[in-house]
């Protein structure tokens, strides 16, 4: 029976929906060597503060903003495959300058075109995903690419902990080739999803046509909310690996183990804890779920040991993996098709922009305050977004029946 239900499962999506799993499993290997441990070489390497290294983080997300807004055009004009592979080669190659950067300005450039490329490929594989599933099975979808890349996520930090004590370069250049390979499996063995012909009035739209986003209230008030959420979230996967190690001298090898948690209870949990969600109103359940980052930011600011930081990341995955899947789901659900990278586009800003404030947030309230305060304002901003999830579904509740139809079909 067990054979039977996973062989049907697996027929329920089609070959290309695996093929981006599998590839995105290769990337994340690749990157999730290098990237929590990323911080620590730029703040050793350049001998500066917490502030200033938290600083590369908002550069590289001011430019994954602002292109953002092109990657959604491209993504609906142009199509889905080709923006994908120059996001994953142009990342890779980025990674493998990093190797040979040697000052702040090398280091900030690089991440500027880093948050060039990052848009391309998030948009496009949402809009490719929401193009080859039906919408009853969007949620478990994403929930399977996002088990395959948390299963990277398990795989790469605990080699990267003790690849990075032994060589940054090794990892930069295995970061790059984890992208490069992914980027020549898409490139020669995926099929283009966009059935849209480009128009004239296409064309002439390719780099605008957000008006109907931004006068979407609920799509936008959701968001601007869900920044409030991964402002914490971002300050946690950018900074704590600085924090424990300079505050507590907790290694890289060490601290491998804890983001290779995040990515365990993720492969391990993520289905399930998808249909269990999907039977809910997604507002409430991202209230809920914000409540569990507020939670980790606070034993963060108590803890004082390994197990405190590791407990932490355990009460983060369990908000993540109510949230994430949810959030995009509602996302890609409330698009219409022919708009649908240019929504996912700006879903895929909130990240930016939490990634932008947070870390500087944290970096700054680190440097000129304590370093427990940003963990304690995380909390904070963490609880206000729980409160702001609950009186969105408050308002849902007062709407009209032709608007909380069109909600409760992504639930």
């Amino acid at each position: 029976m067990t054979i039977y239900r996973l062989k049907r499962n697996f027929q329920q999506y089609p070959n290309q929906f695996w093929l981006m799993s599998f590839g995105m499993l290769i990337g994340t290997i690749g990157t999730s060597m290098i990237w929590p441990f990323l911080m620590i070489y730029v703040s050793e390497k350049l001998e500066v503060g917490l502030a200033v290294v938290a600083s590369l983080m908002t550069i590289n997300a001011v430019t994954n903003l602002l292109f953002s807004f092109v990657a959604g055009p491209l993504t609906d004009r142009l199509g889905r495959k080709w923006v994908m592979v120059i996001s994953l080669a142009g990342n890779g190659l980025c990674y493998i300058l990093m190797a040979f950067a040697t000052n702040l300005l090398e280091f900030a450039a690089l991440m500027a075109l880093r948050g060039v490329f990052n848009p391309l490929y998030q948009v496009g594989s949402d809009a490719m995903m929401a193009d080859m599933v039906a919408p009853d099975r969007r949620a478990e979808g994403y929930s399977i690419l996002r088990m395959s890349n948390n299963l990277g996520v398990a795989i790469g930090p605990a080699i990267g902990g003790f690849v990075t004590s032994a060589s940054y370069s090794v990892a930069f250049f295995l970061a790059a080739s984890g992208l490069l390979t992914y980027s020549l499996l898409l490139a020669f063995k995926a099929k283009e999803t966009l059935q849209t012909d480009i128009s004239l009035a296409g064309i002439k739209q390719r780099f605008g046509g957000y008006g109907q986003v931004f006068r979407d209230k609920p799509f936008i008030q959701f968001n601007l909310t869900y920044i409030l959420t991964f402002i914490t979230t971002s300050m946690i996967w950018v900074l704590l690996a600085v924090y424990t190690k300079h505050n507590f001298g907790i290694p890289e090898r060490l601290y491998g183990f804890i983001p290779t948690t995040n990515a365990v209870m993720v492969v391990a949990f993520q289905i399930l804890i998808t249909r269990q969600t999907r039977k809910h109103n997604p507002l409430m359940v991202m209230s809920i779920g914000a409540a569990f980052y507020g939670a980790a930011a606070i034993i963060i600011a108590v803890g004082t040991g390994f197990w405190f930081f590791w407990l932490a990341m355990v009460v983060m995955t369990i908000g993540e993996l109510v949230m994430v899947p949810t959030a995009t789901t509602f996302s890609a659900n409330l698009a219409p098709p022919d708009k649908r990278g240019r929504y996912m586009s700006v879903h895929g800003m909130t990240n930016g922009i939490a990634s932008g404030v947070g870390p500087l947030l944290g970096g700054a309230l680190n440097d000129l305050v304590s370093p427990r305060s940003p963990w304690l304002a995380g909390g904070f901003i963490s609880g206000l977004s729980v409160l702001f999830y609950y009186l969105l579904f408050r308002r849902q509740q007062r709407s009209s029946p032709a608007v909380l139809s069109k909600k409760v079909e992504i639930v």
